[in-house]
């Protein structure tokens, strides 16, 4: 597996991330989806990567600066293809990594509360991540769930 730093320009890239947003339409109205655009993935304080398997997309993920000690993992989605095959595990890894690199105290995100994300809450849950409230800009939401964990 090699982790990429942004390759947002990429056609795979684009699509897995228009896949990605239609996919937060199916499960939640448009006010409850707070997937990132293209250009917000490219604001200065987030930063993107792209997972690949032989050359072939496989994931993506982000962190995005909150404040200084606060980061929020954004973007994370496994293409159909690389399915339960540790693509998640490894980005989340790498993105954990950075968090703490760049001195971090908490980590924070956002995922739909829909048995559809059942899933991407089990993964959370085996990385520490325990339900907390709404942060940063956030408000209360049934369609969201909100997770933290603090970085040692």
């Amino acid at each position: 597996m090699d982790i990429r730093l942004g390759e947002l320009k990429n056609d795979d890239v684009i699509l897995l991330l228009k896949e990605h947003h239609e996919d937060m339409l199916l499960h939640s109205p448009l006010e409850s989806v707070h997937a990132l655009d293209l250009n917000a993935l490219e604001s200065t304080n987030v930063t993107f990567w792209s997972l690949w398997i032989n050359n072939e997309l496989a994931g993506c993920g982000a962190l995005k600066e909150l404040d200084k000690k606060h980061g929020e993992v954004k973007s994370m989605r496994t293409s159909r293809n690389h399915l339960r095959k540790g693509v998640a595990q490894n980005l989340l890894t790498h993105i954990l990594d950075q968090a703490k690199n760049r001195g971090y105290e908490r980590l924070s995100l956002e995922t739909g509360s829909m048995a559809a994300f059942v899933p991407a809450h089990k993964l959370y849950q085996q990385f520490g991540f325990q339900l907390c409230e709404p942060f940063g800009d956030y408000d209360e939401d049934p369609y969201s769930l909100f997770m933290s964990k603090i970085i040692e």
